[in-house]
């Protein structure tokens, strides 16, 4: 998904969850994955490459060092630990068929004229569907579909499980994109809320840098 998105998404979903401090590093350190190395060598930082285990591996790994982080009083890493991870968790939808394949089976249950709204992020017969993918890079070829105005024509020579063929990353990519967004914005939420379960009292004050905890 494109920084901006990133941005907006994570804004919608956490802002007033976090000081203003907190939420500045949280999205330094999501839109950080995308850099030059984040993007050619970590296909777990953005589910790519049907890497579900390597990217789920990897969200696990950050959600522990939250913890560790504010156990030893060290708010900052905690929160760039869990920049990464929403950044992981919103690329999954914008970079898998998990939303074509969560329209086809609301449209298959009888469901017509589905608003973005309503969609599922976690629903488990799609995480579970042997169908799920996400795209593969096909370099070096790929890389032509990031200049304005050549990822329409790209789509035409890729394979369809290719990152261009399957990405949802902005409004250019039709109408999809918006269940895309959603989607992420809502697994933002979830990821917070699950994480908040989990901390102590002391810790959640920490991590949030709100004297007081509004719940969702």
């Amino acid at each position: 998904m494109r920084k901006i998105y990133h941005i907006q998404i994570s804004v919608q979903a956490l802002e007033g969850s976090f000081s203003s401090r907190a939420l500045k590093v949280i999205l330094e350190a999501n839109t950080g994955q995308d850099s030059l190395s984040g993007q050619i060598w970590h296909p777990e930082y953005h589910f790519d490459e049907s890497q579900f285990a390597e990217a789920y591996a990897y969200m696990t790994q950050q959600r522990r060092l939250v913890h560790e982080k504010l156990q030893n009083d060290q708010p900052r890493p905690a929160w760039q630990a869990f920049g990464r991870l929403t950044h992981a968790a919103q690329d999954f939808y914008a970079h898998s068929n998990y939303v074509r394949l969560w329209l086809s089976y609301q449209s298959k249950n009888g469901a017509k004229g589905i608003s973005p709204e309503v969609i599922n992020p976690v629903a488990e017969e799609i995480l579970n569907n042997p169908k799920l993918i996400s795209g593969r890079i096909y370099y070096p070829w790929e890389v032509l579909s990031f200049i304005p105005g050549m990822a329409t024509t790209m789509r035409r020579f890729l394979p369809e499980d290719s990152h261009t063929a399957l990405n949802l990353d902005s409004p250019e990519q039709g109408h999809l994109f918006e269940y895309a967004y959603v989607a992420a914005r809502k697994r933002t939420t979830y990821e917070f809320d699950h994480l908040c379960t989990t901390l102590s009292p002391d810790d959640l004050r920490l991590f949030t840098e709100l004297i007081t905890h509004v719940d969702h």
